[in-house]
């Protein structure tokens, strides 16, 4: 892996929000390919709305150049999925296969592979026939990245994949992301856990919907930036 990883998103000049209300206002911003780059900042900072810009899940004006092949995989936070889910863990790692096959096409051997994949490096193979409602939070958390990893997108996004999980949950999606960016793909992990994001490739901290500051998670993370962002109004 050479020292300067190519850029697999370009952000310029780029605004986004809800019901007339921007949130979001990013005049340039930089994802690296094949890197763990962790989004970070305190609440209402905008990390979850820039993940739907990414994702295009939410309208953006401005411009967003992509050097990937594909639809990026988003995993949403917990919270946005319904509780009582009515499906089988198996058909909720399925689903990660649609953007390939389309909902109602019959799931072929790659299919198959990708999902059994995805279910064992996150362990919940035996879990296959459970409802996901019977699952606790950390069990439902391993589920979603497992259907994120199912798509074999080249861009992986998560939004907050590990909060509220288990030690183990937490140990098998960090291992699990990892794998991801050895294997080439891209990987943005919106975090509140500032340990965990120094622990990535590069970071971007957001403040107020803009960007704060984007780098090395050691250049970024500093004292003086934590105490401008996160120090009481």
């Amino acid at each position: 892996m050479s020292s300067v990883p190519r850029t697999a998103v370009a952000l310029s000049r780029v605004k986004a929000g809800y019901q007339g209300k921007q949130v979001l206002d990013i005049e340039s911003a930089e994802i690296p390919a094949a890197r763990l780059t962790a989004v970070v900042g305190p609440n209402g900072a905008g990390k979850s709305t820039l993940m739907a810009a990414l994702a295009g899940t939410l309208p953006s004006s401005g411009a967003q150049r992509n050097d990937y092949e594909g639809r990026p995989a988003f995993v949403p936070q917990h919270s946005a999925i319904p509780e009582a889910l009515p499906c089988t863990v198996f058909d909720a790692v399925a689903m990660g296969r649609w953007a390939e096959r389309g909902p109602w096409r019959r799931l072929n051997a790659a299919d198959r592979s990708a999902i059994d994949d995805a279910m064992q490096r996150l362990e919940i193979t035996l879990l296959a026939k459970q409802r996901m409602s019977a699952l606790s939070g950390g069990q439902r958390q391993r589920v979603l990245v497992a259907q994120g990893l199912a798509q074999h997108a080249e861009l992986l996004l998560l939004d907050e994949p590990d909060a509220g999980a288990d030690p183990k949950a937490r140990g098998l999606i960090a291992d699990a992301v990892r794998a991801e960016t050895r294997s080439g793909r891209t990987v943005v992990q919106v975090s509140h856990d500032l340990a965990e994001a120094r622990r990535a490739d590069h970071c971007v901290l957001l403040h107020r919907g803009r960007v704060h500051a984007a780098g090395s998670p050691d250049d970024v993370l500093t004292p003086t930036t934590i105490n401008e962002v996160w120090a009481p109004s």
